[in-house]
């Protein structure tokens, strides 16, 4: 790790502005690297194996960085005062770590490979990163990000992911068309998280060779999954339907259910 420069005490510095541009709009930075804010990002990152092309660190968490990335890895390291650190963290209260990242590029082979979630239009950024930490969580092979999704280099995501996205496999901007050939040539089963029908979850025939499709609370599945897909329910009780990444969590916790038993 190189410290780079002196620390960064001026709005106007080019660092700052592009740090602060991407996590206003929730994009990726320079060269697509995406923003991994915290200690506990920086450490997954570090983990996992993945590229880390820069760190920023408030001057309050610069030798916690220091002490936690090894000597050998060489990443450019970038001091920032408390105070601006803050204007362009992606958190109401900053944690004082930043870091630049490159998400691996996954194949569809390794993304279908077993059980896979697909989410169509889960555009809340928190929601599509818990259904990403749940899929790690429970042995998915991986995700696939529709088109009108929120996209997995999100800082909100990646945050919401805890990490998972470092490792998870996945494809993004997929349309709905290709995601039905791709399962179709890998003669995969297409279920779809229904609120109000559908066989109970209980007694669907969850296995890795389906590919569950969360749709969002407000829009539902797209007419043209939910007519290739077979329904699935969670049967509740005084409520009409779950939370997308709740009703993806308990999915996946009975699928690694069933597997277990086997």
């Amino acid at each position: 790790m190189h410290l780079r420069g002196n620390t960064i005490s001026s709005a106007a510095n080019p660092w700052l502005k592009q740090l602060k541009r991407a996590a206003s709009r929730g994009t990726t930075a320079a060269d697509g690297l995406a923003l991994a804010e915290s200690p506990h990002l920086l450490h997954e990152a570090l983990r996992s194996g993945i590229e880390i092309g820069r760190i920023f660190a408030s001057l309050r968490r610069l030798r916690d960085v220091q002490a936690v990335v090894p000597a050998h890895r060489r990443i450019p390291l970038h001091p920032v005062t408390d105070r601006l650190f803050a204007q362009v963290a992606t958190t109401a209260r900053s944690q004082g770590v930043l870091a630049l990242v490159r998400l691996p590029d996954w194949k569809p082979d390794s993304v279908l490979d077993g059980l896979t979630l697909a989410l169509d239009g889960i555009r809340d950024p928190g929601n599509a990163g818990t259904i990403v930490r749940s899929a790690e969580a429970f042995g998915a092979s991986g995700v696939v990000f529709l088109k009108g999704s929120a996209a997995p280099t999100h800082p909100k995501v990646l945050r919401a992911s805890a990490g998972s996205l470092f490792r998870m496999p996945f494809l993004q901007r997929v349309g709905a068309e290709e995601l039905l050939d791709l399962a179709r040539s890998r003669g995969k089963i297409l279920l779809c998280a229904d609120a109000n029908s559908g066989m109970a979850v209980r007694d669907a025939q969850l296995s890795r060779r389906c590919v569950i499709v969360i749709g969002s609370e407000t829009h539902g599945i797209s007419p043209l999954l939910s007519s290739a897909s077979t329904a699935v329910s969670i049967p509740t009780t005084s409520i009409e339907s779950l939370n997308a990444a709740v009703a993806a969590s308990i999915l996946l916790y009975e699928y690694a259910r069933k597997i277990l038993s086997e």
